[in-house]
């Protein structure tokens, strides 16, 4: 049993890598091998719609011939039993270095016929944390859930099944006095962070731990 967990923030300890980790924690516990890759770390770029992925008979048919630092992450994932992906929300959706992962990564899977199959030799589930530093309310206000599920569709489809978790109101910095930033309220994030974040952890480590049974 192998899972992928996939970073897309540029912090490896902060809000999205802790989580991952609880998660990678989650299916270690359950005998799991896991690993963390940070896409921060990586030269790479998304999609240059080359199609060599879609060329018929080609030698990189299914499969993104771009040769960079994405590409051995992209055959681990070929043979992992379960991924999961973070990123913190900036602007309303993932971050770029996470879209251009996922571009590479969904794209030579996509098959272009009636029923839009995959090439995705076996059903794998996914799970997705994302973390904001909105609340509830706001996310509702501002739709992420509809931004998010446009992704969550095509990889449910291409991978087999999907899994979310949202994690509201996140600390941004560590210690606010330094930054100018007026619109929250320091008490209530540190409330938040010391009440509910743990719980988050919790919920991350239990879904590697599902994971890592879904393939016994």
């Amino acid at each position: 049993m192998n899972i992928v967990a996939v970073n897309g923030s540029p912090r490896k300890d902060f809000n999205t890598g802790t989580l991952l980790k609880w998660a990678v924690d989650g299916a270690l516990s359950m005998g799991a091998s896991a690993e963390i890759v940070h896409l921060y770390d990586l030269n790479y770029k998304g999609c240059i719609s080359c199609f060599n992925c879609k060329l018929k008979n080609g030698k990189s048919y299914g499969r993104c011939s771009v040769k960079d630092d994405l590409e051995p992450v992209l055959r681990k994932i070929e043979e992992a039993d379960a991924l999961i992906l973070g990123s913190p929300i900036y602007f309303s959706n993932v971050t770029g270095q996470m879209r251009c992962f996922i571009e590479r990564l969904a794209f030579p899977y996509l098959v272009y016929d009636e029923q839009y199959s995959t090439l995705f030799k076996r059903k794998i589930p996914v799970g997705f944390i994302y973390t904001m530093g909105v609340n509830e309310k706001m996310m509702e206000e501002l739709s992420y859930k509809k931004i998010f599920e446009r992704t969550e569709f095509s990889l449910a489809r291409i991978f087999g099944s999907i899994e979310t978790m949202y994690v509201t109101d996140t600390y941004q910095f560590s210690t606010y006095s330094k930054y100018v930033a007026p619109k929250f309220d320091v008490e209530s994030k540190a409330k938040r962070r010391a009440e509910e974040f743990p719980k988050d952890c919790q919920k991350a480590y239990e879904m590697g731990e599902r994971f890592a049974e879904s393939k016994k």
